[in-house]
């Protein structure tokens, strides 16, 4: 009997060949839908309106609902229903000037994150974000992300209202909404 010797392993260029022709591959085959779809990167710069001010965004795949930098967040009731009152302390990427605002929104719902520092009870907002030239009224949980380095994480809900995203790139599309802009309202039977 003759022994056959293990496959090798590819070599890291043929890897990256392979790689190359699966994408290729993909794209031959893309849908014509998919094709005419807008492409954003990984980070992008996004408006938060009505305000306008400019700050950096995170398209995290791995997150499910976005998330914003918010500060001395509170919950309270109001007519019966939950509230948030909160603070918005941002710098705007656009003019470098600090922006502050205080708000209070009703909670659109609650969600409790679990990860290796313990579990999180975080309020969902309902708030309105420019990419690129169309606004889009998305849900938010609100935490203090002053450590972070991007004061808007945009995950899978959002991201799949904006179009494709390229993990490869970043800053494809500038923000550049006014009142003319299209409104891409939240839709909560999508929940």
């Amino acid at each position: 009997m003759i022994a056959t010797p293990p496959p090798l392993a590819p070599s890291r260029r043929q890897r990256r060949g392979l790689a190359v022709l699966m994408s290729l591959l993909l794209a031959v085959g893309m849908s014509p839908a998919l094709a005419d779809e807008k492409v954003f990167g990984w980070v992008e710069k996004a408006t938060l309106e009505p305000w306008g001010v400019e700050v950096k965004a995170k398209l995290d795949s791995g997150a499910l609902t976005s998330s914003l930098d918010a500060r001395d967040i509170e919950r309270f009731e109001q007519e019966g229903d939950e509230w948030v009152r909160f603070r918005l302390e941002l710098e705007d990427e656009a003019t470098g000037e600090h922006f502050t605002h205080e708000m209070e929104l009703p909670v659109y719902r609650n969600i409790r994150l679990r990860g290796a520092g313990g579990s999180d009870r975080r309020a969902v907002v309902l708030m309105k974000v420019c990419m690129g030239d169309t606004v889009y009224e998305e849900q938010f949980s609100l935490r203090d992300r002053e450590e972070m380095f991007y004061p808007l994480l945009l995950g899978r809900r959002t991201i799949g209202h904006l179009g494709v995203l390229d993990v490869r790139e970043t800053f494809l599309n500038a923000p550049q909404c006014d009142e003319d802009s299209p409104l891409v309202a939240h839709e909560p039977e999508k929940d």
